[in-house]
């Protein structure tokens, strides 16, 4: 496999993890108990954070090679 093709993957993995972060927006927006919207937030931040380091890794994974590609030092040794 590729660098390309693991960045399809991660970007992939994005639109999944976008799409769970929909479903769950719209079951805090109908939840009665305060307790469970809280719940339903936090799982929500959390999946946010993937999110954003998942399409990190994409952009990383797909720019690789590129000559003058700056990296991000969060992933770089």
């Amino acid at each position: 496999m590729t660098l390309r093709e693991l960045s399809a993957e991660y970007y992939a993995g994005a639109a999944a993890l976008q799409e769970r972060m929909r479903l769950l927006e719209q079951r805090r927006g109908a939840a009665e108990d305060p307790g469970e919207a809280l719940l339903l937030a936090d799982r929500i931040r959390i999946l946010r954070a993937m999110l954003r380091e998942t399409r990190e890794l994409a952009v990383m994974c797909e720019h690789y090679y590129e000559r003058g590609y700056c990296r991000n030092a969060k992933y770089t040794i």
